[in-house]
C-alpha cells in the first residue's frame, strides 16, 4: 500500500505543479502585455507628434521623417478628429463586412469607445481653439496576447480536471481490485472446509440417522456455502432475475430470528400482495442482512428492529430500522467508505459492500433515512421495478 500511497502523492503533485504553472503564466502574461501596452502608447505619442509636425510645419521640420513615422504604423489602429468631432484620417482600422455600407457610424462609434478608455492624444494646433484628437486602439498582437492567457489557464484547468478525475477514478478502482480481490480470496478459502464439513455431515448422517443434530448442522454447512457463493459474486457481474421480495425478506427475518437472542424482537411491515424486483437473491440478501446485523450490534443484543417493504408506485422501497445507540451527524456520511467503522472489531467492509451491491448491481440507492444517537437508525434502499 505503500507504494499505491506514493503513487498517489505524485499524481495529487503533478496536478498541484498544474495549477502553479497556469497562475505563473497568467502572471508573466499580464506584465507582458503591460510592457507591449506601454510601448505602443509610446509610439502612439510619437505618432501623434508627426502628427502635429505635418499639421504645423516650419523650415526645420523634416517632411520625408515625419511621413515615414506615420506610415511605419502598420499595426496599431488609428483614427484622427478634429475639433468639430469630424473624422479626417484613419489607419489600420479593419471595417467588417456588415459595417461597410455605414462606415462612417462605425468609425465613429470607435472613436466613442477609445475616448471611453482614455485612448486619445489631443494636439494643439496654432490657434488656441483648434486642435485634432488622435484616438487609438490596442494592436491585434495586444488583443491576442490579452486573450491568450485565459485560453491557456482554461486549457490547463481542464487538463486539472480530467487528472482529479483520473485520481479519483483510479483510487476507486484499486479499492475496488482490493475489496474484490479480498471477496474472491475468502470465497477460495472457504471452499475446502466447506467441501470437507459437507462430507463430515453425510458420513454422520449414514452412521447417526436419528440425531436431531446433524440436520442444524447440515444448516449450517448450507449457509457457510451460501455465505461463499455471495463473495465469490462479489467482483463479476451478477445474473439478475425477477424475484418476489417478501420471500427475501422474510428469509432474512427467520434467519435473524434463530441467530439473535430473544431479546431482539423483529417486526415486519410488508404489504399483503407480492412485490416484485428483479435482483440477484444470494446478494440482495445479503445487504438487507448485513443491516440487520449491524442494527443487533448497535443495539447491543437487546432491542427492536423494523423490516418495511413497501411498492411506492416509480420503485420498490425497504428500510431497516433499529433502537440502538444511532450514528452522530458528523459521520452519517462516511458510513458506506471503506474501513469505517464505529465497534471495536470488525473492518468496517460491510456497508461498502452492500452500497455496491445496491447501486452499481441492482442500480438502486441506499442511505441513511435518519438517525439520532442514543434512539436508532432507519437504512433505505429504494430499487427500480421491473
Amino acid at each position: 500500500m505503500q507504494w499505491t500511497d506514493r503513487i498517489q502523492q505524485t499524481k495529487i503533485l503533478l496536478v498541484v505543479a498544474a495549477i502553479v504553472i497556469a497562475a505563473a503564466s497568467l502572471v508573466v502574461s499580464h506584465y507582458l502585455v503591460k510592457d507591449l501596452a506601454d510601448q505602443e502608447k509610446s509610439r502612439m505619442e510619437l505618432w501623434a507628434e508627426a502628427m502635429r509636425s505635418l499639421n504645423m510645419p516650419d523650415t526645420n521640420t523634416d517632411l520625408n521623417l515625419v511621413l515615414k513615422v506615420i506610415e511605419d504604423n502598420n499595426s496599431i489602429p488609428v483614427i484622427v478628429i478634429d475639433d468639430d468631432q469630424q473624422i479626417t484620417a484613419f489607419r489600420n482600422v479593419k471595417i467588417r463586412e456588415k459595417n461597410k455600407a455605414d462606415s462612417l457610424l462605425y468609425l465613429q462609434s470607435e472613436v466613442q469607445r477609445m475616448k471611453k478608455m482614455k485612448r486619445f492624444i489631443r494636439i494643439n494646433l496654432e490657434s488656441s481653439s483648434d486642435y485634432i484628437d488622435v484616438c487609438y486602439d490596442e494592436s491585434l498582437m495586444i488583443k491576442r496576447l490579452n486573450v491568450y492567457p485565459y485560453i491557456q489557464l482554461g486549457v490547463v484547468m481542464i487538463f486539472v480536471i480530467i487528472a482529479i478525475f483520473a485520481l479519483l477514478t483510479s483510487k476507486k478502482a484499486e479499492q475496488n481490485k482490493v475489496w474484490v480481490g479480498l471477496s474472491k480470496e475468502t470465497a477460495h478459502q472457504l471452499g475446502t472446509p466447506i467441501s470437507s464439513l459437507m462430507a463430515w455431515t453425510e458420513v454422520l448422517k449414514e452412521n447417526y440417522p436419528d440425531d436431531e443434530l446433524i440436520p442444524e448442522m447440515e444448516h449450517d454447512v448450507n449457509r457457510l456455502q451460501l455465505i461463499a457463493e455471495r463473495f465469490s459474486k462479489i467482483g463479476s457481474v451478477p445474473e439478475l432475475s425477477t424475484v418476489n421480495l417478501l420471500d427475501v425478506m422474510n428469509n432474512v427475518a427467520d434467519y435473524m430470528r434463530h441467530r439473535t437472542s430473544d431479546k431482539v424482537v423483529i417486526e415486519k411491515v410488508f404489504p399483503r400482495q407480492e412485490v416484485y424486483a428483479r435482483i440477484n437473491a444470494a446478494l440482495f440478501e445479503w445487504v438487507v442482512e448485513n443491516l440487520c446485523k449491524n442494527a443487533v450490534d448497535a443495539m447491543n443484543g437487546s432491542g427492536k428492529i423494523t423490516l418495511f417493504l413497501q411498492d411506492e408506485g416509480e420503485h420498490i422501497a425497504i428500510e431497516v430500522s433499529d433502537t440502538g445507540k444511532g450514528i452522530r451527524k458528523k459521520d452519517i456520511k462516511h458510513v458506506f467508505k471503506p474501513g469505517f467503522t464505529t465497534k471495536k472489531r470488525g473492518w468496517g467492509l460491510g456497508l461498502s459492500l452492500a452500497k455496491r451491491i445496491v447501486e452499481e448491481y441492482h442500480k438502486g440507492r441506499i442511505f441513511v433515512v435518519n438517525s439520532e444517537v442514543g434512539k436508532g437508525t432507519t437504512f433505505r434502499i429504494e430499487l427500480r421495478k421491473g
